[in-house]
């Protein structure tokens, strides 16, 4: 039998996603997606980086949709395989979230709820954004690597943070204060690192630097808005600079991490730019999209509305 791929979605589940939520409530989802008449096939992803090897392999079956049932890790796997396939422009392939994952930041961005449900009506209902997608370049081993960035990058305290916390996951620790745990221990033991930052090939900084958020999108860590201004189809990155600071005033403004209100704090700067280059003595680590990925030094190149995905209606409401 011929299947007709082109209007059926392909959903990527990762059964490990959210303490094993994605494996656990996929029962569920599937039922929910069935009851909803939306056409699908699916596949369980079975290793880290699986989700790529997915991707490709089924946009080189023909399918166009793709729905991930996973956390912002997934989501990020899912885009590079978007574009590491060659058949079809990555903008022509629709991507929607069925969120299971932990901090789940990317999903927060265009207002598609966690209950599964709603995030099913927001597939049938078809409201699409044509979301810009960042190449980022970084190296590890001494050698260069590029990935594909959804959401948001952190460097220095962010990466470290955030390298605590996959370890803390990968001894097989789970919870929602986990994310918080590493965050404390990490303000106690990391120190600022000297960067140059350069936007659009113009020195912007030479000093000690404790964090920087590079972002497309608004959240990240869990609910932190570090880029609360960032608009994800305006070809720009907004940067976030935490410059050197003390671990008392960290502790201090831990509150405007979340409120949008991180630019009033002292020793935070805010600049947008097309492409950005960071450097570093020592070197310092990188996350993107929750994943620690490599080491100093940076570029960032952004791909003009790189990838079309589903949103919630209400996100494009407020556009209007």
């Amino acid at each position: 039998m011929i299947i007709d791929t082109e209007n059926r979605w392909f959903a990527i589940v990762n059964p490990v996603a959210g303490d094993r939520k994605g494996l656990l409530d996929w029962p569920l989802i599937s039922k929910l997606l069935r009851d909803s008449k939306i056409p699908f096939d699916f596949a369980f992803t079975e290793k880290k980086y699986h989700a790529i090897e997915l991707a490709v392999e089924a946009i080189n079956n023909g399918y166009k949709k793709i729905i991930v049932v996973g956390g912002d890790g997934t989501i990020h796997e899912v885009i590079n395989g978007v574009y590491i396939q060659k058949n079809i422009s990555a903008s022509r392939i629709t991507i929607a979230v069925i969120a299971v994952g932990t901090g789940n930041d990317w999903i927060r961005m265009f207002g598609i709820p966690r209950k599964y449900t709603e995030a099913i009506k927001a597939i049938v209902e078809g409201h699409t954004f044509l979301q810009d997608v960042g190449l980022v370049s970084y190296y590890k081993s001494n050698f260069p690597h590029q990935r594909y960035m959804a959401n948001v990058a952190g460097v220095g305290f962010d990466a470290y943070v955030n390298k605590k916390y996959n370890r803390l996951k990968d001894e097989g620790k789970r919870g929602k204060w986990l994310y918080i745990w590493s965050t404390l221990k990490s303000v106690l033991r990391y120190s600022s690192t000297d960067v140059k930052l350069y936007i659009d090939g113009k020195k912007i900084l030479g000093a000690p630097v404790y964090s920087a958020a590079i972002g497309i999108g608004k959240y990240n860590g869990g609910g932190m808005l570090q880029n609360p201004e960032a608009i994800a189809d305006d070809g720009l990155f907004d940067v976030t600079i935490i410059r050197n600071i003390s671990r008392i005033r960290v502790f201090a403004n831990v509150k405007t991490l979340y409120n949008g209100k991180i630019y009033k704090v002292p020793k935070v700067s805010f600049y947008r730019g097309r492409k950005i280059r960071i450097e570093s003595s020592p070197e310092i680590a990188i996350e993107i999209d929750g994943e620690a990925l490599g080491y100093s030094p940076f570029e960032f190149e952004i791909i003009e509305k790189g990838i079309n995905v589903i949103v919630a209606e209400r996100f494009i409401n407020d556009l209007k």
